[in-house]
């Protein structure tokens, strides 16, 4: 399936299960040879990966996955995003290149340099970036042949203070943020998550949710809600342990993915 084998993981979920929770963020590792391209001194990159990381959501995620009625696939990045970013576009069609942070970020959330001026993306992007998006279109394909549909729900988590690199952080952060798309997040799916959830406000302060781009637009059979929980909620910031709230959001997940697994 991919020459990065160990780059992310598909861990299978009941047969008749629609759901996929796809936690692209969780990671910290980044590997040597990728390290070697990355300008911060090694106390300024721990720093940066506490504040970059969206910490403990695999766990979130996992919580979730043994709670559900039906048990729903996982798919995660064994990777920290600033290998790559598996949720960006790989091209000038991001808008997060304007602080940077396209599929291969080159600057830090607080806008220092992380890789050198010119770098070039293409070996990282060809490394890392297109397997995993070729495996995420599989599975979700697969969901599709298997059950008539797909619900991918993607399990995040952001900061309580915005940070510098935020392009629209101006707005209220609330517990949970559902970040939609007008095409694949169906009234049902946001019912939902808002019944789980309790507490959420609409695309703020992040707006959105992943598709892979084979469906993106085109198969309504594909649905897709991006989770966004607020860290100070469920762990100490930036980068600390996990409290007690995590087992709460992991089976408030839990009820939404068995709200749109019937």
């Amino acid at each position: 399936m991919t020459d990065a084998p160990d780059s992310f993981e598909l861990l299978p979920g009941d047969g008749q299960s629609p759901v996929i929770l796809h936690v692209p963020h969780a990671a910290r590792r980044i590997p040597d040879a990728v390290r070697a391209g990355i300008v911060l001194g090694d106390r300024e990159l721990a720093r940066e990966l506490d504040l970059i990381t969206d910490a403990h959501t695999d766990r979130i995620a996992e919580v979730a996955a043994g709670l559900a009625g039906v048990t729903p696939w996982r798919f995660v990045n064994r990777l920290s995003r600033l290998v790559v970013d598996p949720e960006r576009f790989p091209d000038e069609r991001e808008e997060m290149l304007a602080v940077g942070m396209g599929a291969v970020y080159t600057r830090t959330t607080h806008g220092d340099a992380l890789r050198s001026e010119g770098v070039d993306a293409g070996p990282l992007v060809e490394r890392y970036f297109l397997p995993y998006a070729r495996a995420m279109t599989e599975a979700v394909a697969d969901r599709l042949e298997s059950t008539g549909r797909a619900v991918i729900i993607d399990v995040h988590s952001y900061p309580s203070r915005r940070l510098p690199y935020e392009l629209h952080g101006e707005g209220p952060r609330p517990p949970v943020c559902l970040g939609t798309d007008p095409f694949h997040t169906p009234p049902a799916l946001l019912d939902a998550a808002r019944e789980a959830f309790g507490e959420t406000r609409l695309d703020t302060p992040f707006a959105g949710t992943y598709v892979p781009l084979e469906f993106y637009g085109k198969r309504p059979e594909v649905s897709a809600l991006m989770v966004e929980i607020r860290r100070d909620t469920y762990m100490a910031e930036p980068g600390g342990p996990a409290g007690p709230g995590l087992k709460r959001l992991g089976a408030a997940l839990a009820r939404l993915v068995d709200g749109v697994s019937r």
